[in-house]
């Protein structure tokens, strides 16, 4: 029964290798997910003032838009199995020093925020790495399968399973999610040191300097008219999403009267919905073209900010985090799988590191300006902003969406092979923040 249930979720002929990085995904997004509500309470914990409470979310967005070039190089130059489990070890150091502080009643809101830029700045590399190993691992025709288990891990592990329990643990004990999180990274890195890759990485006497490395990956994703106009409408659409998600919590207790547990389930409804868009995600890509889908989700990204901006009910707040989670698997799915057939091999590390540094450029310049909205004007503030500039974003982008098409080969392999899965989507989408 076991092996059948394994083989529905991770098909045989995905390979050994990708069996253990799944396993790996997933438990390193249960561990983050528990983090996911502990993190933000245990900022609230220590502090009241809404401008701090925003900076917790951007020393956490940080991190990545300040290394995430450098991560880049890194994941193309060295070997990147070892380089995701160096990195996830600092990770669980880190860990255990937060979860030991709190249990010591020794960890001021200055200590909290220092660990939270040095997990993010960990993870920077962790994620970057991780996102190309799903294309060496499985054939190009069959991405799209591959991402979308690697993706139902994050929704059904860090979005719907592990922020409840987290704040449920930390109700109970606030050291408790920080400590388990520990533990399942560390899990997460003996899965990854079972993966077997193909050759890859450079020589050093074929190393060229820092910078030719950094540029050669910006050049490649400004050409490339698709992947260019990814990049472009993260950056901006993740201002608004920064300013309104850095005072999330905040909303949650003084505009829907939440409490601990209540605020995890907002990204339990978010991946509730998250579940219905990998129900819905073939047959949405057989019947919508791609650049009518985009406009669809900006659409509805731009209307979530509206209806929360409006509304106090707690009901009605999930239901509209319940679509927002469909839209954001939708858009995020279709982007990773854009860029990896897109993107030679060499220049995976790189081209991620542009995408995730246009996600989180966004993020940190958002999460400011929702912490001063916020602490000026209330804590609706930031959504009132998000609605605006998004609606205006809308419209300046609409017509450029059409750059978005079939970018169905890598400059390094051969065209779509025939016999494509039916459960494989025809058409490539685009992305959404991760998280």
């Amino acid at each position: 029964m076991l092996r059948r249930v394994v083989e529905v979720v991770v098909p045989r002929r995905l390979g050994t290798s990708f069996r253990w990085l799944v396993g790996a995904i997933w438990s390193m997004n249960l561990g983050d997910g528990l983090l996911l509500a502990a993190g933000p309470l245990l900022v609230a914990s220590r502090t009241h003032d809404a401008f701090l409470v925003a900076l917790a979310a951007m020393v956490e967005w940080l991190p990545p838009l300040l290394f995430g070039l450098w991560a880049g190089v890194l994941t193309d130059r060295l070997d990147r199995r070892r380089l995701v489990i160096a990195v996830d070890v600092v990770r669980v150091v880190v860990l255990l020093a937060l979860a030991t502080a709190v249990a010591l009643d020794a960890a001021p809101i200055a200590l909290v925020l220092a660990a939270l830029f040095l997990l993010a700045t960990a993870e920077t590399f962790a994620d970057n790495t991780t996102g190309t190993l799903v294309p060496m691992l499985v054939p190009r025709t069959d991405l799209a399968v591959a991402n979308a288990r690697a993706q139902a891990g994050f929704i059904g592990m860090n979005q719907l399973v592990g922020p409840p329990i987290g704040a449920a643990l930390f109700a109970l004990a606030q050291f408790s999610p920080v400590a388990v999180d520990a533990v399942l990274i560390a899990a997460g890195a003996v899965l990854v040191s079972r993966v077997r890759l193909p050759e890859h990485g450079t020589r050093p006497d074929e190393r060229r300097r820092v910078r030719e490395d950094v540029v050669e990956g910006v050049r490649w994703v400004w050409r490339h008219a698709a992947v260019r106009t990814l990049v472009l409408t993260i950056l901006i659409f993740n201002v608004t999403y920064g300013a309104a998600w850095s005072v999330l919590v905040l909303y949650a207790r003084q505009r829907l009267g939440l409490g601990a547990v209540g605020f995890g389930l907002i990204t339990t409804m978010q991946a509730l919905g998250g579940l219905v868009g990998v129900l819905a995600y073939g047959w949405l890509t057989r019947r919508i073209t791609l650049a009518n889908l985009m406009r669809i989700g900006l659409v509805i990204e731009t209307c979530t900010h509206l209806a929360l901006a409006l509304t106090t009910r707690a009901w009605l707040a999930m239901a509209i985090f319940f679509v927002f989670g469909a839209h954001a698997f939708v858009w995020g799915t279709t982007s990773i799988t854009v860029r990896q057939r897109a993107v030679p091999t060499a220049l995976q590390g790189r081209a991620n590191s542009v995408n995730l540094v246009g996600v989180f450029g966004g993020l940190v310049v958002g999460s400011g300006i929702g912490g001063a909205l916020a602490q000026r004007f209330g804590v609706t503030a930031p959504f009132w902003f998000a609605f605006g500039g998004s609606a205006v974003f809308v419209v300046l982008i609409w017509r450029q969406l059409r750059h978005v098409a079939h970018t169905d080969a890598r400059p390094d392999e051969p065209g779509p092979e025939a016999g494509r899965p039916h459960d494989e989507p025809d058409e490539l989408t685009a992305e959404r923040p991760a998280g």
